[in-house]
């Protein structure tokens, strides 16, 4: 991964720590990396929710719109072999 990529994973893990900490009664803690902060803390997002933000995101960036979460899986795994990472590293991930 990218080193902005995992300062920002650590900047989100530190947020849903402080979340988990606050909110502990109410938190429902089953290790998703990108887990609900309304409404049933610490389940995981809706795939529709998902998609919609990166929608909104893609419209703002102008970037074609037609990209989904699961369509950027096959471009990753091509720059990964690009870079020398080993399918055995690849399907871990």
């Amino acid at each position: 991964m990218d080193v902005g990529v995992i300062q920002v994973l650590k900047k989100h893990k530190e947020h849903q720590d402080d979340l988990i900490e606050k909110m502990e009664n109410e938190y429902t803690q089953l290790d998703f990396v990108f887990a609900k902060e309304v409404k049933n803390l610490g389940y995981p997002e809706f795939l529709k929710t998902v998609n919609t933000h990166m929608r909104r995101l893609l419209k703002i960036s102008g970037i074609d719109k037609e990209l989904t979460p699961h369509s950027l899986r096959h471009p990753h795994t091509s720059l990964l072999i690009e870079a020398g990472v080993g399918v055995k590293e690849i399907s871990n991930d």
